[in-house]
């Protein structure tokens, strides 16, 4: 078994936690890739079975899983270095919430177990891709929780006409236009008001950011449409975000959404699932009166 291991950084207690991790590995010969800046942080043990990576070239489908650690905004990024590779994630949190990265540290030696003995469970998760006219987002012009479409700074807000398979569906007075993924509809789609969907129910969440209608809601289309823009602004310029990553844009800039083409593996324990993260983590159907 081939392991690749990835973090932002190091502090105090993810250090110590990858030692224990690198050790749980190691005691099962475990071949193990880890990111090249993780190893300057003075790592003192035995390197045997251990190499280093630098580059997402360097990962590729020999690769039996990658353990993200941190947290969500961790995963993020975990999500841009196996693209179509079909790697699957295994994420340790060490972060707030840990919505995608759904174990915790203090399961860190339960998860090698579970990876050892097979005895976990792998989820599948669709993934949005953006067209443009222009090129964004380099080589990673997709995201596992939403595309948004903001209006830049203080400027006034924005009008952005939308399109389901070049059909007219609504203009939106706005500060911006949401579309989340079934994944994403935990994230930024539900702070603003939009609805939680399952993972596997094949759609995407079209919320508005703060819209200037009281009749406009949230709309929750099939994920086999292509969803296309025109933006009206005041300002030259609107911002485009795919996850944590953004690109400030010209406002006459052609976009579409689609489905990608390729889904990303997220192994999760047999005793986590999305109705538990749910009210675990979301606290969701909590009545402090029962």
């Amino acid at each position: 078994m081939k392991v690749a291991i990835y973090s932002r950084g190091l502090d105090h207690d993810l250090k110590t936690q990858l030692i224990l991790l690198l050790t749980e590995l190691q005691k099962h010969n475990i071949d193990i890739l880890l990111l090249h800046s993780l190893a300057s942080h003075g790592l003192d043990m035995n390197t045997k079975g251990i190499n280093l990576f630098s580059h997402p070239s360097e990962l590729d489908n020999t690769i039996d899983c990658l353990i993200s650690l941190g947290g969500d905004g961790t995963i993020l990024d975990a999500v841009t270095l196996v693209c179509d590779k079909n790697i699957p994630l295994l994420g340790i949190n060490f972060g707030r919430l840990g919505f995608l990265a759904g174990i915790g540290k203090e399961e860190l030696t339960t998860a090698v177990d579970a990876l050892i003995n097979g005895t976990y469970m792998i989820d599948k998760r669709t993934l949005i891709h953006l067209d443009s006219n222009l090129s964004l987002f380099g080589n990673t012009p997709f995201a596992i929780n939403e595309f948004a479409i903001h209006k830049r700074d203080i400027s006034p807000m924005v009008k952005i006409h939308t399109y389901l398979n070049g059909e007219f569906l609504n203009t939106y007075w706005s500060d911006g236009l949401i579309v989340a993924t079934p994944t994403g509809s935990t994230g930024y789609n539900m702070s603003c008001n939009g609805p939680i969907v399952f993972p596997e129910s094949s759609s995407f969440v079209i919320t508005p950011v703060a819209p200037h209608n009281l009749n406009v809601r949230p709309i929750v289309v099939p994920d086999n449409n292509v969803i296309s823009f025109e933006v009206e602004s005041r300002s030259d310029q609107i911002i485009c975000a795919l996850d944590a990553r953004r690109e400030i844009v010209d406002k006459s800039i052609q976009l579409a959404i689609k489905r990608e083409k390729f889904t990303i593996s997220f192994i999760r324990l047999n005793e986590n699932n999305f109705l538990s993260t749910l009210r675990t983590k979301l606290m969701w159907g909590l009545d402090k009166r029962n």
